[in-house]
């Protein structure tokens, strides 16, 4: 799989190219299935307008409103009660899977519930693009600051496609979002490496091979 993990959703011409780059092929000849999975686990997000907004490309966050050939929805807590031969030919047929963001351990949950999880190493040519907490889930764990929704292991643990941990909506002190500071400090906690971004930086991983792209504000922390 290839992954384009962002803070913001796909917000400036940067993000954008690097998108396209990975789905090798315009965005309007591209298929896209969209995950609001997480918003229902935030108490600041879902259920309720946020999930329509995100689905309905009406949000603040560039994703499912960039030109897809054609979007659909994908609802993970749903899929454990149809069968597989019901949906896992459709994620196997997409381009791109557009994730939101909201609480990183309950989209990981019904990841793995669902399914999704197992599904992913196989799916090669497919891209993920995450939205904040859609971006964190791909890291091995989010770090204490993040757990709002406890799941059944009672660990801040996600499922580690990647080897670095992610704060996202890294902003200015005294502006809406997470200071340099309190990143600073999330990052000496999580342990491991880890990058801080604003929501106008997005990382690229392909094969292994991680790359930042940014418009923005930045910090990698190596360990």
């Amino acid at each position: 799989m290839k992954l384009l993990l962002t803070s913001g959703g796909v917000t400036n011409p940067s993000i954008r190219e690097a998108l396209v780059a990975l789905l090798g092929k315009p965005i309007s000849e591209s298929t896209a299935l969209c995950i609001p999975t997480a918003q229902y686990g935030h108490p600041w997000v879902g259920p309720g307008v946020k999930p329509w907004e995100f689905i309905s490309g009406t949000s603040e966050n560039p994703m499912v409103d960039l030109g897809w050939k054609s979007v659909g929805v994908l609802e993970l807590t749903a899929l454990p009660s149809i069968d597989d031969e019901r949906w896992v030919p459709l994620v196997r047929e997409t381009d791109v899977l557009l994730v939101a963001g909201g609480d990183a351990l309950y989209l990981c949950h019904w990841m793995r519930e669902s399914g999704l999880a197992d599904l992913i190493p196989s799916l090669r040519e497919t891209v993920w693009v995450g939205l904040s907490a859609g971006s964190m889930v791909m890291t091995p764990r989010i770090g204490e600051d993040f757990v709002g929704w406890k799941p059944p292991t009672g660990d801040d643990s996600t499922l580690g496609i990647v080897d670095f941990s992610i704060c996202p909506h890294l902003a200015p002190d005294g502006t809406p979002g997470n200071s340099m500071a309190a990143a600073e400090r999330w990052a000496a906690r999580v342990g491991g490496p880890a990058y801080a971004m604003d929501d106008q930086t997005a990382i690229t991983v392909v094969d292994g091979a991680v790359e930042v792209v940014s418009e923005g504000q930045w910090r990698h922390f190596p360990s």
